[in-house]
């Protein structure tokens, strides 16, 4: 027997719901697919969410690889180096019936059925059932069948994860000065070897402070003054940061990562607004995640009337900026004129899906609820003078198969730091209320 001999994974459909190329993630090692995952996808193939979306491209490269092959049969993988795949019928296994040991003949039994007859089937092989639930890989592991969490894309150590911005104290009081005077200097005055690009600092001596990015342009160290957008001024240095991200034109990309009251969605907006003399339309989505697990079909009236409760949070958002001006003003009236002419458009993400997003300012509210597959897909539709921001906490997260280390969010923070035409803030302090803040701080 070789010293490591191949394994089989089982697949849930939550891994394929996730990433609809998961099967391409096991190297040479082999991958099963339950019947019963196939039943399941084919409940999920309708639809305009990013589910649906997997399901149907699964099933296409499903239906493309059994072309010339039976998928009764171990068939190979289309990929150089990979292993095989096959569709595995058999759901009642010998000796364990986890559908008689939980009680019920649910899919997610029937799954695990199909991993217990694969190791009665393949006893010197490791079987590993493969799913995004945290419930069935427990039920997995009473059985005795080794469980996993799909490990693509997921972010290995979170409290490494970027921030966006560093604080340095302990300057002499001449820098600090001569930045004021200057306006910038070369980071090996303040001690920086290697800069990285559109990263923040707080610069200190003593009670004296300065705030200031590397401009990877430039290249030097140059002071951010703080400024406001539609009367939002920032109250700390992190909302200083984020906002001169969002407003610097040769930054394309930017994600605001921070809690509760923290101003993420506010800042994005009111910056948005500031700039919108750059860009045709400003789009501002967010994920539909459904409440308490409800499709939004148990939602009474229309189309429109189901979605609100899913968008007021940013329509907040936008009457707080207008709050900020009388009905007289012109940016009042330009407001309203905007989203009219639907030159702002507050809208659920799935209905960005085909629109072409060129010449286009796209803020992604609780980017945390997608998936590193869905963030690619919107990046990769950005066409030309498009800006992206996408705003989230990466601890609050409201679908079942995501977590802080496997959402879209941490997964672009992660690959994409360090780049020229991306930055990052991690907001921490909250500004919404002192009630606010009590309440996250004790409760």
């Amino acid at each position: 027997m070789p010293k490591n001999p191949k394994k089989i994974f089982v697949l849930d459909t939550s891994v394929i719901l996730y990433n609809h190329q998961a099967l391409y993630s096991f190297a040479d090692n082999d991958v099963a697919i339950p019947i019963t995952v196939l039943e399941e996808l084919d409940h999920f193939k309708k639809g305009n969410e990013t589910k649906n979306f997997e399901a149907r491209e699964f099933i296409r490269i499903m239906d493309h690889l059994s072309l010339h092959y039976s998928l009764q049969n171990w068939i190979p993988i289309d990929r150089p180096n990979h292993g095989r795949i096959k569709v595995v019928m058999q759901e009642q296994a010998n000796g364990l019936d986890a559908t008689h040991i939980f009680g019920e003949n649910t899919a997610d039994h029937r799954i695990l059925n199909t991993a217990i007859a694969l190791t009665n089937a393949f006893p010197r092989k490791k079987i590993v059932l493969v799913t995004k639930d945290i419930n069935l890989r427990l039920k997995a592991k009473s059985l005795n069948i080794t469980a996993e969490d799909f490990q693509t894309g997921k972010i290995k150590d979170l409290e490494a994860l970027h921030t966006g911005s560093t604080t340095i104290g302990g300057l002499s009081k001449k820098i600090i000065d001569d930045i004021y005077t200057h306006d910038s200097c070369l980071p090996e005055a303040i001690g920086i070897e290697t800069a990285i690009p559109n990263q923040y600092y707080i610069l200190k001596n003593g009670r004296t402070s300065v705030l200031v990015f590397y401009n990877p342009e430039s290249r030097r160290i140059e002071r951010i003054q703080k400024k406001s957008a539609y009367r939002i001024s920032p109250r700390n240095a992190e909302q200083v940061f984020a906002l001169h991200a969002i407003t610097h034109s040769q930054i394309k990309l930017v994600t605001l990562q921070g809690g509760a009251g923290t101003g993420k969605t506010l800042l994005a907006l009111a910056g948005a607004l500031d700039q919108k003399r750059h860009f045709k339309q400003i789009y501002l989505a967010r994920p539909i995640v459904p409440l308490s697990n409800k499709d939004i079909g148990y939602l009474p009236g229309d189309v429109i009337s189901k979605l609100n409760p899913y968008m007021e949070p940013l329509w907040d958002n936008l009457k707080f900026i207008k709050s900020q001006f009388s009905e007289r003003d012109k940016e009042f009236k330009q407001i309203t004129e905007a989203v009219e002419q639907e030159k702002l458009t507050i809208t659920p993400l799935a209905y960005i899906r085909g629109r072409s997003i060129s010449n286009v300012c796209f803020i992604i509210d609780e980017a945390q609820n997608l998936t590193p597959h869905e963030v690619k897909t919107i990046i990769t539709r950005a066409g030309e003078n498009t800006k992206i921001i996408f705003t989230g906490d990466i601890y609050q997260i409201d679908t079942p198969y995501l977590d802080s280390q496997s959402n879209g969010l941490s997964y672009l923070i992660d690959k994409i730091k360090h780049h020229e035409i991306f930055a990052h803030v991690r907001l921490e302090k909250g500004e919404r209320s002192h009630l606010a803040n009590l309440a996250n701080e004790l409760l």
